[in-house]
């Protein structure tokens, strides 16, 4: 199992954080930004991965 502390822990809250916001503020609909905040905020490394590559972004 991954385990990140310190610095690294302290990034990937911060990526996970802007990966969840922006997908607040985008302009998808309702369902689809609470399915991708859950998996972000459940799986935070590979979550931001997957949102990067399929997620919805700001404007």
């Amino acid at each position: 199992m991954l385990e990140l502390s310190g610095f690294g822990g302290l990034i990937l809250l911060a990526l996970a954080l802007w990966a969840i916001i922006s997908t607040i503020n985008s302009g998808a609909s309702t369902g689809r930004k609470v399915i991708w905040c859950l998996i972000v905020f459940f799986l935070p490394l590979l979550g931001f991965i997957l949102w990067l590559i399929f997620g919805p972004r700001a404007r």
